[in-house]
């Protein structure tokens, strides 16, 4: 049988790693972009034991002639759009950078697809942050946008994007809402990882405080290589669609440093210090998943929720 051909955008990141040796699993010759493979790092590939299995290729998803190059000269017949800026703090100090590395870089790939009216299945990564403050209710797919921040803006932008193209050219390109979803590849400026290594530290000896921002907000936190098994379902469906991806269960973050700190046996409240330049301008408060469309249209749950993920994430 030939190999179905899958092109990752981003593929130096989390997901874009998990998901390189999920669909390596599944059969796929897999490419992966990086702005230039000659000076990129791509440590995630080499922990995973997968970088001299995928194939890498310089894109620049901003740049569309370099886009519309890599999709002739590939020819996939999966496109999964995980590149872009991906935090949601540096977002406010690089604006601009964020809105055009996520929004051009999803126009240029669906014009470059709809240009050469190739038969390709596009998945596109949305997120959780569209949908800002949702009053404490669940979100799932119907619930309108209100955006909190340059990235959220960017996604929201994106994912609407998305729409257009599918309804007005009839492509198949999906739009996965992703909630906050961790694993042991998540760089340490993302809150989760500065808990999880600070108290390990702290556990071995360490005399640091922890310093953070708010800590009474509250998010749906999953495992990432279960997220990127969604992203391939959706590719796979006959028509594309928007999907929540999320475990449904909600967690204070205060919650989240007591469960970790827990389990070395810490009190948090010792090792912990509060400051006010680690506060956003804007940020969500409350995040509340539906997933319930997921489960029912693509046979996919999470089965890894809290407290249990932070075991894995600790192990």
């Amino acid at each position: 049988m030939v190999k179905k051909i899958a092109l990752i955008c981003g593929i130096r990141g989390q997901d874009g790693s998990y998901l390189a040796e999920f669909l390596l699993g599944k059969g796929y010759q897999v490419w992966g972009t990086s702005r230039d493979i000659g000076s990129g790092k791509f440590n995630n590939l080499k922990l995973l034991g997968i970088q001299d299995k995928v194939h890498l290729v310089s894109m620049n998803t901003s740049d569309y002639m370099s886009v519309i190059r890599v999709i002739n000269e590939i020819l996939p017949d999966e496109i999964y759009n995980l590149s872009g800026q991906s935090s949601v703090g540096l977002s406010f100090e690089q604006p601009k950078e964020t809105i055009e590395s996520i929004v051009l870089g999803m126009l240029n790939i669906l014009e470059a697809v709809r240009e050469n009216n190739k038969n390709i299945k596009i998945y596109h990564a949305g997120s959780s942050e569209c949908f800002g403050n949702t009053k404490n209710k669940p979100a799932n797919e119907n619930t309108p946008f209100e955006p909190l921040s340059p990235y959220a803006i960017a996604k929201t932008s994106a994912s609407m994007l998305v729409k257009n193209y599918r309804s007005a050219y009839g492509m198949h390109v999906s739009n996965g809402i992703l909630y906050n979803h961790e694993s042991i590849l998540r760089p340490e400026r993302f809150v989760t990882q500065k808990i999880l290594h600070a108290a390990n530290r702290i556990n071995q000896g360490s005399n640091e405080k922890l310093s953070l921002g708010r800590i009474n907000i509250t998010r749906d936190w999953g495992w990432a290589p279960e997220y990127v098994q969604a992203m391939w379902i959706m590719l796979q469906q006959d028509k594309s669609d928007d999907y929540v991806i999320a475990t449904g269960v909600t967690t204070t973050l205060e919650d989240f440093i007591s469960h970790v700190f827990s389990f070395y046996g810490l009190d948090w409240q010792d090792h912990i210090s509060y400051s006010k330049t680690l506060l956003r301008p804007l940020d969500i408060q409350n995040s509340y998943a539906d997933p319930s469309k997921a489960e029912k249209l693509l046979g996919w749950s999470a089965s890894v929720k809290m407290p249990d993920l932070i075991k894995k994430l600790i192990q």
